[in-house]
């Protein structure tokens, strides 16, 4: 089967395949598909005439349903539309059968005219008896497929999170909570009490932005265009990036390349100011030093109480104390903090 498409410019046409086939001794016969539109099935014709072509050739036009149409048809692309009574569908399948090409009269009756070319050329020999392959034979009982991955695990009597059943972290009487089920999903394995309320801490903290940032704006378009719940928050989740939301990703990557080459902050400020890039987690359009935003107090606080150590933390402040006394509003936001 050769699909030659159908735009205006193609790799090949009809004849070109077709002579080729002609001179396979395996084809016996050829099926062409053509359709409404252009000329290339004149030029099969002409073979014809010329002896070029000696196979029996089965076609069909495609289109004849647009001379039920006041206007001109275009079928799906360029190609497929008649630009005068010669390019009609009607036009090349009754000129292909004038030709002695075997057209059905309808395409509906296209499997009876290949049945029929097919069963006269073995009555005459020219096609031989073809082997049936042999069927492989589904087995009646399958094995069963286990799918695991290194983070959930369906096997035996229980899912399992990293190991964990799944019972032992679902149930309120656990003690665990969506940080200890995220700690495990996402970085596999059993975070402490104080990481897993952290991460709790966050979550509660960045839950909602507010009706105007671009997310929340997204997915109210979203939701106003009739769409549901699920497309609503994708089309939301999708804004995050550089200018919402991922500054939170990139503060956690400057401020540890700027801590594990030992810059000092002023270093670190010309690193940022040559990149050309605001540093991420700095700033604010509202909060200051003399308002300072309570949430970041929050977490600063939740981390100096339980935290082992905090050294990205600390490094940050030291720069939130020099971008602070240039302007008292480039603080560490909560995308930095968290970062």
């Amino acid at each position: 089967c050769i699909a030659i498409g159908g735009d205006r410019f193609v790799g090949s046409v009809f004849i070109d395949n077709l002579l080729r086939l002609e001179k396979n001794p395996d084809v016996k016969y050829m099926i062409l598909l053509g359709e409404v539109g252009g000329t290339e099935e004149y030029k099969v014709i002409e073979a014809i005439k010329e002896g070029k072509l000696t196979k029996p050739i089965i076609a069909w036009c495609i289109g004849t349903i647009a001379k039920h149409y006041d206007s001109g048809v275009q079928f799906g692309h360029a190609g497929a539309s008649a630009n005068d009574d010669r390019e009609t569908a009607e036009a090349k399948n009754r000129a292909m059968a004038e030709a002695g090409i075997h057209v059905p009269e309808s395409f509906n009756e296209l499997p009876q005219v290949i049945n029929e070319v097919y069963t006269k050329l073995y009555n005459e020999g020219i096609i031989l008896e073809i082997a049936e392959p042999e069927i492989n034979i589904v087995p009646k009982v399958r094995r069963p497929k286990q799918f695991i991955c290194t983070i959930s695990d369906d096997r035996g009597e229980e899912a399992t999170y990293a190991g964990f059943p799944i019972s032992s972290v679902a149930p309120p009487s656990t003690g665990k909570g969506i940080g200890d089920v995220i700690s495990l999903l996402w970085f596999k394995k059993q975070y402490p009490k104080w990481a897993t309320e952290f991460i709790e801490t966050v979550l509660k903290t960045v839950a909602d932005h507010g009706p105007a940032v671009s997310g929340a704006h997204n997915a109210k378009v979203t939701a106003r265009a009739g769409k549901s719940v699920v497309e609503a928050l994708v089309t939301g989740l999708l804004t995050i990036g550089p200018r919402f939301g991922g500054a939170i990703d990139g503060a956690a990557e400057y401020f540890k390349y700027a801590n594990d080459n030992e810059l000092t902050p002023k270093e670190f400020l010309a690193y940022m100011k040559k990149k050309g890039i605001p540093i991420p987690g700095i700033g604010h359009r509202i909060k200051s030093l003399k308002n300072p935003d309570l949430r970041v107090k929050g977490l600063m606080d939740f981390a100096a109480e339980n935290f082992p150590a905090t050294p990205l933390l600390d490094y940050a402040r030291t720069v939130e104390a020099l971008t602070t006394s240039k302007k008292e509003n480039l603080i560490l936001n909560v995308d930095g903090s968290i970062g």
